[in-house]
């Protein structure tokens, strides 16, 4: 279901944000959440660690521009694999980082599930 919630959430933000691009086909939405999701799990706990201080400096703000260096770093990985999916600029991911977020909680809210549940 997160895979399935991941990849809507990348196609609204397709849809809405200027400069995130992808090349039209379900295939590339869906293997584009299958990086995004590794790169959440990998390399965004270890950069939430080495990232902590300014985390706490900036109240937990710095997490936002840390969603977008995922979603960036997760759009160059997918292009190396030959996924066509493209984030043009950090403002684009910025943008679209917080909408992906948005979509994901909102969805997860409606199917009524939620991670902290999940885990239990």
């Amino acid at each position: 279901m997160r895979w399935l919630v991941a990849a809507i959430a990348l196609y609204v933000a397709v849809l809405l944000v200027p400069g995130i691009s992808y090349d039209g086909s379900w295939e590339t939405l869906a293997g584009m959440a299958l990086v995004f999701g590794f790169v959440n799990a990998v390399v965004r706990p270890i950069l939430a660690i080495l990232t902590c201080p300014l985390q706490l400096l900036t109240l937990g703000l710095f997490s936002l521009v840390l969603n977008a260096a995922m979603l960036l770093l997760a759009a160059e990985l997918a292009r190396g694999l030959g996924i066509g999916f493209y984030v043009e600029s950090f403002g684009a991911a910025f943008v679209g980082a917080l909408l992906v977020g948005v979509v994901t909680l909102v969805m997860n809210g409606l199917m009524g599930t939620d991670e902290h549940h999940e885990r239990r």
